[in-house]
């Protein structure tokens, strides 16, 4: 059986690499706007706040005021956002 530690531990190391990754993602979608180049399907963008990567996402869209003018992202990240804190309190 998984100790407490361990279980935060892999739970800590998840987050950070998703919300990382989701960030990144955001910033090159918006680099890729800006050029006119190809993009991030925007259900790729909503998937990845919604496995965990909410944190990196809202970030990402108020550092690069991307996808600020879309209601899916400006009531969904926020919304998984604080779902996914109510999932962690939940769990500890």
């Amino acid at each position: 059986m998984m100790t407490n530690f361990l279980f935060e531990k892999y739970i800590l190391i998840y987050l950070i690499i998703i919300n990382s990754t989701t960030f990144i993602v955001f910033a090159l979608d918006k680099i890729c706007a800006i050029k006119k180049k190809w993009r991030y399907k925007e259900a790729s963008l909503l998937g990845m706040c919604l496995v965990g990567g909410a944190i990196g996402g809202f970030l990402a869209m108020h550092l690069f005021h991307h996808k600020t003018k879309k209601k899916v992202f400006v009531i969904g990240v926020p919304l998984m956002l604080i779902i996914q804190i109510m999932i962690l309190l939940f769990i500890k």
